[in-house]
């Protein structure tokens, strides 16, 4: 099997969890190639795909979503799965006692699921560098905020995640 680790990133943390998967993929035997969505022209060479995305504010990135609609049919005919990158610091529970990666699933993931009918999906924690240029509106007013910086990206639950996928297309084949 093939499989395509398509991602949007602003800051590039989406990026390298989407690189890190694709990694994983192949070291367990599975063709993958990580690429930008605006990137990815066609999914027919791919028996199953992997998207991803930054998420701000419980929105995924724009791109993301629109690779989603563009690719809908030729998405339904394979294997999916959604992942997201966004919240920041290591606090599993937020101060109002929900899971942080429950409350940070993008609002876009709903209305995925129904279209794509994903075989998983999962929230990771992103990366944050308060030195870099905010991009758009939303991160000018966002910078403003007290975020706690630094790289929060759980490397080994991105690992098991992806190896599980490894697993689910093995067994597929």
């Amino acid at each position: 099997m093939n499989v395509l680790v398509a991602y949007a990133t602003r800051h590039g943390a989406t990026a390298g969890i989407a690189e890190r998967i694709a990694a994983t993929l192949r070291q367990h035997g599975v063709d993958a190639d990580a690429v930008p969505v605006e990137e990815v022209s066609t999914v027919d060479e791919y028996d199953a795909v992997v998207l991803g995305g930054a998420a701000y504010m419980a929105h995924w990135l724009k791109d993301a979503d629109r690779f989603a609609k563009r690719h809908e049919s030729a998405l339904k005919q394979r294997p999916v799965w959604l992942f997201s990158s966004g919240p920041l610091g290591t606090d599993e529970v937020d101060e109002k006692g929900r899971d942080v990666r429950e409350a940070a699933r993008p609002r876009e993931f709903a209305e995925l699921s129904e279209l794509l009918q994903p075989r998983g999906e999962e929230v990771f924690f992103g990366a944050y560098d308060p030195e870099e240029k905010p991009i758009g509106l939303a991160e000018r007013f966002t910078r403003k905020m007290p975020l706690p910086a630094g790289d929060f990206r759980d490397w080994e639950r991105i690992d098991a995640w992806a190896r599980q996928i490894a697993r689910d297309v093995a067994s597929a084949e």
